[in-house]
């Protein structure tokens, strides 16, 4: 790897870390309705790296972004939340982003990825509480899911078409 995209995927992870921790100062819309769910400003950042530079770096951006977010906010035990998360999520956008992009849009493959993001969050939840009753929030977190997903694949659709000229930039 080049130092140009080294400082590139450094420069990614610190705004999704961020984001991350700004997020955490945004009172929660869905409190009461569907504890723990969020917007999910991140994955901007998450979605644009998985474009311009690909499955592995989008990866260990994201899992990067939520270790040290968790330390950052000392959040420390929601980590595993957060990577199952952003783990799901990555694999899923890119699987759609890949192979099913004359279909799907770059919003459609946030879609995919907050859809995965929050079923991910919910099994590690039921796993470690022993309790599958938690999926009753399912339904809840799929509709946030749907418009939260939107809002970040029309953002990072955004942020990309006006930073298109990056990718001779960066070599990608």
């Amino acid at each position: 790897m080049n130092t140009k995209k080294l400082t590139h995927l450094a420069m990614l992870t610190a705004l999704g870390l961020a984001l991350h921790v700004i997020e955490n100062f945004i009172p929660n819309p869905f409190m009461g309705i569907a504890p723990g769910a969020k917007l999910g400003l991140a994955n901007i950042i998450g979605l644009i790296t998985l474009v311009l530079f690909g499955f592995k770096y989008a990866l260990s951006v994201n899992l990067l972004r939520c270790f040290l977010g968790g330390l950052a906010t000392g959040a420390v035990s929601s980590m595993m939340y957060s990577m199952a998360g952003a783990i799901v999520s990555t694999i899923l956008m890119y699987l759609v982003y890949r192979y099913l992009s004359k279909y799907f849009s770059l919003v459609g493959v946030s879609v995919f990825g907050a859809l995965g993001h929050n079923i991910a969050q919910l099994t590690v939840a039921s796993l470690l509480i022993s309790n599958p009753r938690i999926f009753i929030y399912l339904p809840v977190l799929m509709m946030a899911s749907i418009f939260t997903g939107i809002f970040i694949g029309l953002t990072a659709n955004f942020t990309i078409s006006k930073t298109g000229h990056l990718n001779e930039v960066i070599g990608t």
